[in-house]
């Protein structure tokens, strides 16, 4: 039997939990017979691997390669997951660029099938860094089959910990966010946006995540959340807002309270 991640209680308090315990779950957690099965066939085969129809022929490398990337659902999907590699990203109308996930688009560059005359399957260490991906993946989905907000707070701290390398316009940033359905919904969440929010025209999506960025952090870039400090910020928020969420008895009074408790 594989490992499964221990959480005693859920909230800030399971998260702190969480904190304390992460370093010695997830090497637990990689030293799981099936993660390692896993893991050493995709480092060993990918590198034979010279065309998106090879990786998607073969069912063991492709699980490893959606999962790195939070795709896992895609299993199925082969030949929809094939033209998104073979498109590639460099061109304007490929199909990951024409697609509001932007996980998919993330695939392909990784990959590079459509994109150079060699892929990236073909670089020294390109496995190790898929599988180490595709490690702390799986680990965020085993805890989220006992808690989803967990996984999603997990899943925004990482995310938003690898923005700090990227030069992209702060916008182009706000976008990433908007285009990743894990990050989205953390944001949503922590900010209170309506249920409404995900309708309105994209543009002002993005200057009302803005808006509440400024009002309840004090700053509208997502720069702020290349800090360690600023994450634990944002994810504390989320975790409280979606406890009140779920706890619909809660007075505005008490909810009030929780907030500045925070």
């Amino acid at each position: 039997m594989s490992f499964q991640p221990v959480l005693p209680t859920g909230g800030l308090v399971g998260w702190a939990f969480l904190q304390r315990t992460l370093e010695d779950q997830t090497t637990a957690f990689n030293q799981a017979a099936t993660m390692q099965r896993d893991t050493a066939y995709f480092e060993e085969n990918i590198g034979k691997i010279d065309t998106a129809e090879e990786l998607v022929s073969d069912r063991r490398l492709l699980r490893v390669a959606l999962g790195a990337f939070g795709l896992s659902d895609d299993i199925d999907n082969t030949f929809f997951i094939r033209k998104i590699l073979e498109d590639g990203t460099l061109s304007d109308d490929a199909l990951s660029n024409r697609l509001t996930d932007t996980r998919y688009k993330d695939l392909a560059s990784a990959f590079g099938f459509g994109d150079f005359a060699t892929p990236s399957t073909k670089i020294s260490n390109f496995g190790s860094d898929i599988t180490e991906s595709y490690r702390q993946r799986q680990f965020e989905v085993a805890v989220g089959a006992q808690d989803e907000s967990m996984r999603l707070a997990m899943n925004a701290d990482r995310e938003l910990a690898e923005f700090g390398s990227s030069s992209e316009s702060e916008d182009t940033k706000w976008f990433r966010v908007l285009g990743s359905p894990p990050l989205r919904q953390v944001f949503e969440t922590a900010l209170g946006m309506p249920s409404s929010f995900s309708q309105l025209d994209i543009d002002r999506q993005l200057n009302l995540l803005k808006e509440r960025s400024e009002s309840q952090f004090g700053d509208s870039s997502v720069a702020q959340f290349e800090t360690t400090s600023m994450r634990e910020t944002l994810v504390e928020r989320y975790l409280l807002m979606s406890q009140i969420k779920d706890s619909p008895s809660s007075s505005p009074a008490e909810i009030a309270l929780t907030l500045l408790q925070s």
